[in-house]
């Protein structure tokens, strides 16, 4: 059975107020990755780790441990993973205002949501198990689930796995949008996260504040 109409949320910086988890996850990465001689350098700055959030883990790596070893990558993979849990369950950040009640309203609606992100795995299931959220959404994708390259391949395969006819991808960053308008989907740019000026150029629509969601869904045709 077809689903007629349907939404994708990006999690970091769409759902999730990242930067409060993901730089000091990183930073502790690095501290370890030093501590067991796996790496030298320093730690990027956290502008430099903040543009990454994003963009896949083989991605990320290639940006801030350029020319590291296999060893190197595969321990900061499971370094980084262990410490955004554990600062998961340290409640150092939260869901952005209003993200509970507004995908609690939508699912009332009986509209189906999905994550779209390009994350591990098991940090999108600990985010969504963290703060209650597997009961409001039908599926979690993500690039470590699938090994997926870029948010339009992980995008096209959620599309083709639940015959979607139409959907709007929500996100903070241009991969989102690019991975929307790519699918041809409608596109909501969230500028309440890291996006810098321009990143979110092409939206069919911007949002200041996540609620606002709730107030464009006429906007969207979801007639299959």
């Amino acid at each position: 059975m077809s689903i007629p109409f349907a939404i994708f949320f990006d999690m970091d910086g769409t759902l999730l107020q990242t930067e409060k988890l993901s730089t000091p996850a990183f930073v502790r990465t690095f501290e370890r990755l030093r501590e067991t001689g796996l790496w030298q350098g320093e730690t990027p700055s956290e502008e430099d780790l903040v543009n990454v959030l994003g963009m896949t883990i083989e991605q990320v790596w290639q940006k801030l441990l350029p020319g590291a070893s296999e060893e190197a990558v595969h321990a900061a993979d499971t370094f980084l993973l262990e410490n955004e849990i554990a600062l998961l369950k340290e409640k150092v950040t939260d869901l952005y205002p209003g993200v509970r009640s507004t995908l609690e309203q939508l699912h009332a609606q009986g509209i189906p949501l999905f994550v779209a992100s390009n994350g591990q795995e098991e940090y999108i299931e600990a985010i969504c198990q963290e703060y209650g959220l597997k009961p409001l959404l039908t599926d979690l994708y993500s690039a470590g689930r699938f090994g997926t390259r870029s948010k339009n391949d992980l995008v096209a395969k959620l599309l083709s796995d639940y015959d979607i006819a139409h959907a709007y991808m929500v996100g903070d960053r241009h991969s989102d949008i690019e991975a929307g308008t790519a699918n041809g989907l409608f596109t909501v740019g969230c500028d309440f996260g890291f996006a810098k000026p321009g990143e979110l150029d092409g939206a069919d629509m911007i949002i200041t504040d996540f609620p606002q969601l709730l107030d464009h869904l006429p906007a969207i045709d979801t007639k299959s």
